[in-house]
């Protein structure tokens, strides 16, 4: 059974180290936005899959609504989990045209405050990564499209990560 996982997570690390390339041929640089999507403590008990789905489809469902937090993105990649401390909860990672999107902790600021305000309607919690967590390993935030060592530790530290078949939903 785990060369089955192990085969699934390759495939999935490969299909989005592809689609991150295919990004870059179009877009010189990359702004990486690296956001925790969470709920609180009191409602994530009663959370269903479902309705956290629901949730992050409505969010970026309100990306043209709501241009000053999602204008520029180019794409995304996110992954649900279900953990035993934080519940139903969703990373993401937000892809910026990085010829117009500089500020990377800003936008990581507003796609939470977004989630947490507008979408769970207060419920929700956020963790902006590239405030600490990846900033100081250079995996997130600007990458320009030629740079192999920031995109190295882009995919060993933060695709690696989101690809993984543990706690998957």
């Amino acid at each position: 059974m785990e060369k089955k996982e192990n085969k699934k997570t390759n495939q999935r690390l490969e299909s989005t180290k592809t689609y991150i390339n295919d990004l870059s041929k179009s877009y010189s640089k990359l702004n990486f936005v690296r956001v925790d999507l969470s709920y609180k403590k009191e409602y994530e008990n009663d959370l269903t899959l479902e309705e956290a789905n629901k949730d992050f489809k409505t969010m970026l469902n309100n990306k043209r609504s709501k241009p000053t937090v999602f204008d520029g993105m180019v794409g995304y990649v996110a992954k649900k989990e279900l953990g035993d401390d934080k519940g139903v909860h969703i990373h993401m990672l937000a892809i910026y045209d990085g010829q117009k999107v500089r500020e990377d902790i800003t936008k990581g600021t507003q796609i939470g405050e977004y989630w947490k305000e507008n979408i769970t309607k207060g419920n929700g919690l956020y963790h902006n990564c590239n405030q600490n967590d990846y900033k100081e390993n250079k995996a997130v935030g600007i990458i320009e499209h030629n740079d192999e060592n920031k995109r190295k530790i882009l995919d060993e530290k933060v695709l690696t990560y989101l690809c993984k078949d543990q706690q998957s939903i």
